[in-house]
């Protein structure tokens, strides 16, 4: 399989080549021959939400995200609100109960806002559901096709940390907006003259939480059952500050075009930011998700114009003098990414500019990042000892730390 092989349906309709993928997201060669879980990409992320209506504006208003696709109690589907909402490559999927009685009102009641399914897009569901079985994964659906007017999709699920899952999605042979069951839908915001397109443009990674001492649990889970390597690994000082510390390592499919970086707790003086997601989310979940845009500065400007707020990083940032001899030149004056709290870093293969929100739900859980390559491959390492000392004035002021 080559790499443009990979580029699924919905990287070819928001007008991404590989070119644009390799800088968006760091994708690189590999050699799929003997890779017994191959992965295309990302399907979708599936949010279980308190009121996916409300939710389902927020991301489209905020976000800048296109409606697409639409199940509910007027397609006949009595359990829940189903809204597809797609920015490029990206697709997220907000569902909230309408039967009070549905698994979704359960599960939001122990988790609030958040992920339930990271679905990924593969060429072969059977052989990579029977793989994972194999390899002791907890199988949550078997393969199966999903029809309609529109053709056949194939799915299977395997189980991951807490309650989150993985929906194993072959689309190859269906042409409808989604999924059978979903009709099509667009969106009635009016966007305003000059608005951009969209303000991202696919998902470069999604981070895992789990408790202490399951990090490297499931980071062999990845790679023993999906076959995925081992990317990064961060500990000790690399990650820690003066009162809070975790341990992260990073997990990647074979042509990084998925990456999962997962954390878990360690000893501090006080409480960290994974402890405060876990006591929160009820368990282990998906704390954060990375956004892949070519204009971070109009980005965020435009997101904080629609109501986003960011983490602030204070100026002594910006006026380190091992920072700026560290970052070199890069596209945008210092003094733009300062006034918009903007980190940059930089390793071998290049740079990169992040930034943060603050958690977009009612619990101190789920947020999102906004990250522009050009040509690193990381994931901010410099940066995370003034992103957690952050992190840790937010959770100061909600009495968590």
């Amino acid at each position: 399989m080559s790499l443009e092989q990979t580029l699924n349906d919905e990287e070819r309709l928001a007008d991404l080549d590989l070119g644009q993928l390799r800088e968006l997201v760091g994708l690189v060669e590999y050699d799929a021959s003997g890779d017994p879980f191959p992965v295309s990409g990302w399907d979708a992320l599936v949010w279980v939400v308190g009121n996916a209506v409300q939710s389902a504006h927020f991301f489209q208003s905020a976000f800048g995200m296109e409606l697409v696709a639409y199940s509910g109690p007027e397609t006949g589907n009595r359990d829940h609100h189903a809204y597809v909402l797609r920015s490029g490559a990206a697709r997220f999927v907000i569902t909230g109960a309408y039967d009070p009685s549905s698994p979704l009102a359960d599960h939001h009641r122990r988790h609030g806002d958040g992920i339930v399914d990271i679905a990924l897009s593969v060429p072969d569901v059977d052989r990579c559901i029977a793989h994972a079985e194999a390899q002791g994964a907890t199988v949550l659906e078997r393969p199966h096709d999903l029809t309609d007017e529109h053709g056949t999709v194939r799915i299977g699920a395997i189980a991951t940390y807490g309650d989150t899952r993985h929906t194993l999605v072959d689309r190859s042979r269906y042409t409808g907006p989604y999924l059978p069951g979903f009709a099509a839908r667009t969106s009635t915001i009016e966007r305003g003259a000059g608005a951009p397109k969209r303000l991202f443009q696919a998902v470069d990674h999604v981070v895992g939480n789990v408790e202490l001492g399951a990090m490297d649990e499931w980071v062999a889970f990845y790679n023993r059952v999906m076959g995925f390597t081992n990317m990064a690994e961060f500990i000790g000082e690399d990650i820690a500050t003066d009162y809070s510390a975790l341990m992260s390592k990073v997990v990647a499919n074979g042509n990084h075009r998925v990456k999962f970086p997962l954390n878990e707790p360690a000893v501090g003086k006080k409480k960290s930011q994974i402890d405060e997601y876990l006591e929160f989310y009820g368990g282990p979940g998906a704390q954060h998700v990375a956004l892949a845009t070519n204009d971070i500065i109009g980005t965020v400007d435009a997101m904080r114009a629609r109501g986003v707020e960011f983490l602030s990083t204070p100026d002594s940032y910006y006026e380190d003098p091992e920072l700026r001899a560290r970052i070199g030149q890069v596209r945008a004056p210092i003094e733009e990414l300062q006034a918009r709290g903007i980190l940059v870093d930089r390793d071998e293969d290049g740079y990169l500019l992040q930034i943060f929100t603050r958690p977009t739900g009612d619990r101190p859980t789920v947020f999102f990042e906004l990250i522009e390559r050009h040509g690193s491959l990381g994931f901010g390492k410099g940066n995370f000892k003034a992103l957690f000392e952050a992190i840790e004035r937010e959770q100061a002021r909600r009495g968590n730390f």
